[in-house]
């Protein structure tokens, strides 16, 4: 962020108090339901016509439960569609060998 606001700094704060108030909380696992990974991503391209920087983002899935997602901005310029969906896709490949990773550890 080149100039952060006292806005900014009050919606980081909710963020954070958000956050703490449900660390409490889990994912619901349904007895029956397909339990198998799930993955999807995407990507624009040159979404911000200031930069030319494309956005990208997935969402991973277990069962039927979000386990993880996130979407941001690109840190480099990418010249074509298939060079962003390109960047996407092994993206995405290295974030879900790190969530089959953690899965793995944490059930041994």
């Amino acid at each position: 962020m080149d100039k952060p606001t006292y806005m900014h700094l009050t919606a980081a704060k909710r963020i954070l108090r958000y956050l703490k108030g449900t660390m409490s909380l889990g994912i619901l696992y349904k007895r029956g339901i397909d339990s198998h990974l799930q993955g999807w991503t995407d990507s624009d391209y040159v979404g911000d016509i200031d930069d030319r920087k494309s956005t990208s983002g997935y969402v991973f899935k277990f069962g039927s439960s979000d386990i993880s997602w996130s979407s941001k901005k690109q840190p480099i310029v990418i010249l074509s569609t298939t060079e962003v969906e390109f960047v996407a896709a092994a993206s995405f490949m290295c974030l879900s060998r790190s969530v089959v990773e953690k899965n793995f550890a944490s059930t041994r």
